[in-house]
This record gives C-alpha cells, sequence and structure tokens, in this order.
C-alpha cells in the first residue's frame, strides 16, 4: 500500500515558478512508475509528466515539454515537479500518482493517487 501527500500548490502571476511535492510512505521499489496530472474544471485528467523506476526515463506532455521538471528523490521517498515559465493555461489541480511496473499515461493504470494541489497563475 502506498500514500501519497501532496504540498506545495498555490498562486503565481504568468511566467511565474512553482515545486510541487508528493511525500510517499510505503514500499515502492523495482519497477514503478510516478507521476503528476492535472485536472481543469469539467475536465478528465490529463497527464502532465511521468518518471519510470529504477532507470529514471522522464516523458512530459507537448504543453509542458521545456518548461516541467518531474524528479524523484529515492533517499526521502519524494516526487517533485518543478514548474517554471507559468501560463495562466496551466492553472488547475494538480495530483501526483503511483503504480507498479511500467509508465504509459492512462489514469486508469494508477491506483495510487494524492490528495491534489490547486495550481492558479495569473496573467
Amino acid at each position: 500500500q502506498v500514500q501519497l501527500v501532496e504540498s506545495g500548490g498555490g498562486s503565481v502571476q504568468a511566467g511565474g515558478s512553482l515545486r510541487l511535492s508528493c511525500a510517499a510512505s510505503g514500499s515502492i521499489s523495482g519497477y514503478y512508475c510516478l507521476g503528476w496530472f492535472r485536472q481543469f474544471p469539467g475536465k478528465e485528467r490529463e497527464g502532465v509528466a511521468l518518471i519510470e523506476l529504477p532507470r529514471r526515463t522522464t516523458v512530459y506532455a507537448d504543453s509542458v515539454k521545456g518548461r516541467f521538471t518531474i524528479s524523484q528523490d529515492a533517499a526521502t521517498n519524494t516526487l517533485y515537479l518543478q514548474m517554471n515559465s507559468l501560463k495562466p493555461e496551466d492553472s488547475a489541480m494538480y495530483s501526483c500518482a503511483a503504480a507498479s511496473g511500467l509508465c504509459y499515461w492512462s489514469t486508469s493504470r494508477f491506483p495510487y493517487w494524492g490528495q491534489g494541489a490547486q495550481v492558479t497563475v495569473s496573467s
């Protein structure tokens, strides 16, 4: 069983930066997929970034490539999403997720989710 607790959301002006954190408790070892998803009001969740352990292979949605960076600190079992050059269209509820095995984007693939963190970017 894995529990995920997020922190770091908030409000920022366009062009600014925020870092989301996701502290994981429970066993995360071997092949594991950790990811960040976001949800706009009235829309389905969409994938933002994934990191596949143990190699730390990363993949990003086209809309955030070059601006967002996903990383994982194995020592503290914490997942991060560094968000730079934020745009108003990045405003959403961001959630971290975890699943054993290889990465792919489908939200149904992830049994473990954080509680969500609101990110608001003003123009």
